[in-house]
């Protein structure tokens, strides 16, 4: 029995550290004749994680997720089930000495993020005009045995409309602000840009 017991509680404790937790990306900027910005869909995302179990500050840093494409799923025991498949995932790290991998799925779907993420307000959306200056969720990352914590902009992930209706795809914000100028409009342009994962 105790043998049992305590297969069971090494198996709570398994799952417990590889619960499913979700990531909210938010993003600020200060808006100069920007009408809209949003997440280019399928693009890659530049990321830093770390183990949160790691008294070491284990931490893989500067990895490219790319949002269109899975990973190939590996088998992994479960004592209570035998051979199960990994959730899907976009990104997948071994730690030292963890008997499975630490994953992440990037959320897109409309259904996913309202079933994974309860309160309304930390679901990603577009920013507007009337966000200039506040953080605004812009991306869920459901992360399961790691957790994000720097973001690093790589020049292919945004999308930023115009005051006028000019649509910029793809636009760069690696330097830390953008800026374009119309003729007829004038500049169009994000500034002191700040990131966080909440």
């Amino acid at each position: 029995k105790s043998s049992n017991c305590q297969v069971c509680i090494h198996s709570f404790i398994q799952r417990c550290k590889f619960a499913m937790v979700v990531f909210v990306l938010y993003m600020k900027a200060d808006l100069e004749g920007v009408a809209s910005v949003g997440v280019v869909p399928g693009a890659n995302f530049c990321i830093s994680v770390k183990n949160p179990l790691s008294p070491e500050d284990e931490v893989r840093e500067n990895v490219v997720i790319d949002s269109s494409e899975l990973e190939e799923r590996e088998a992994v025991r479960n004592s209570l089930r035998g051979i199960d498949k990994e959730p899907p995932c976009h990104f997948a790290v071994k730690w030292e000495g963890s008997p499975m991998r630490s994953t992440i799925q990037v959320l897109t779907t409309d259904d996913d993020l309202k079933k994974k993420i309860k309160n309304a307000s930390r679901i990603p959306r577009t920013i507007t005009s009337e966000d200039n200056g506040n953080f605004v969720p812009i991306l869920a990352l459901e992360c399961q045995g790691l957790e994000p914590y720097n973001f690093h902009p790589i020049g292919s992930e945004f999308v930023v409309t115009s005051n006028s209706g000019e649509k910029f795809e793809k636009v760069d914000l690696s330097e830390g602000a953008w800026n374009e100028y119309e003729l007829g409009s004038g500049s169009t342009s994000l500034s002191n840009l700040e990131w966080k994962f909440v």
